[in-house]
């Protein structure tokens, strides 16, 4: 499909992801293509950019263009000098093989993540993107009716795996150095569409008035809905590539999958607002502050 601006928008995906062709995102964007790549977004929930070549700068004035952006993280340090770029690096211990939104521990989640691939391996290292509104839309509907009603604690302090070598570990013990514990509800409302999707992923850890056993066995069923292959787009990174996904209907996994080699991404996000349930009813802390020294809260 060609836009009203002049660039191309190639699906990747039958449900998710689209790749954006004719967009220097080096250069300066005009607010009408801007409004027609997040009516892209919207609709794609995940947008490839190839072989863009962005340094530090051109990412986060990219990034910048979608809304007010976070800190790196709400505990784990930033790039040198790059307050609000995450290094996502393998050789640090970093690998994202969980399935989850980014940062759903505290109260305002991103809107959207920036991906930037700056060392890629050889094979594997890919990046699996899944939409969780096709989710919920697959849900029978005694299903979708019980999703509506529920919460979950989402937290990033729980029984992690045994990390891997000594690096794995720091960095886990840096994750958890402040404690989070937050409640959201089970079925999102997005804030543009008003479209429905399973807002859970690996930091959901319990639903609101049910036991450990019973909150597993229902998280695992709507996550399998999640997961299925039909609802998931796998990016395959070469260097220079950036991907923009919108985090609030959207989960990630990237497959641990490359051995030793090096994999390093850099991570920029955009400021979110409080999740809202299909009631209406907003978000709230359990355990923790309201990380404002990471998101800008828009409400």
């Amino acid at each position: 499909m060609t836009t009203s601006t002049g660039f191309d928008v190639r699906r990747i995906g039958g449900r998710i992801g689209a790749e954006i062709l004719g967009v220097d995102l080096s250069g300066n964007l005009e607010p009408a293509l801007v409004s027609e790549i997040n009516s892209a977004l919207v609709e794609h929930k995940a947008l490839v950019f190839r072989d863009q070549h962005l340094d530090d700068a051109g990412q986060l004035r990219f990034a910048s263009l979608f809304g007010e952006l976070t800190a790196a993280h709400p505990t784990v340090p930033s790039v040198d000098g790059q307050p609000q770029i995450l290094p996502v690096d393998a050789d640090e211990g970093i690998r994202s093989n969980v399935w989850h939104t980014d940062v759903t521990f505290v109260r305002t989640p991103p809107k959207a993540s920036t991906l930037r691939s700056i060392v890629v391996p050889p094979y594997g290292g890919n990046t699996l993107i899944a939409n969780s509104a096709a989710a919920y839309r697959d849900l029978p509907e005694p299903l979708r009716e019980l999703a509506d009603r529920l919460w979950a604690v989402h937290t990033n302090a729980y029984d992690y795996a045994a990390p891997k070598s000594e690096k794995a570990a720091e960095y886990r013990k840096r994750f958890v150095s402040r404690k989070y514990r937050t409640v959201h509800p089970v079925v999102r409302v997005h804030p543009e569409t008003g479209e429905r999707g399973l807002f859970i992923g690996g930091f959901a850890q319990s639903i609101v008035g049910l036991g450990p056993s019973d909150s597993r066995d229902l998280l695992r069923i709507f996550q399998s809905y999640v997961t299925r292959p039909e609802n998931i787009v796998r990016v395959a990174w070469t260097p220079g590539d950036v991907v923009l996904f919108d985090n609030r209907i959207t989960q990630h996994y990237a497959p641990d999958d490359y051995g030793d080699l090096p994999r390093l991404l850099h991570r920029v996000t955009v400021a979110g607002d409080v999740p809202a349930g299909v009631d209406g009813t907003l978000s709230h802390v359990l355990e923790g502050d309201d990380a404002s020294h990471y998101t800008p809260a828009v409400a």
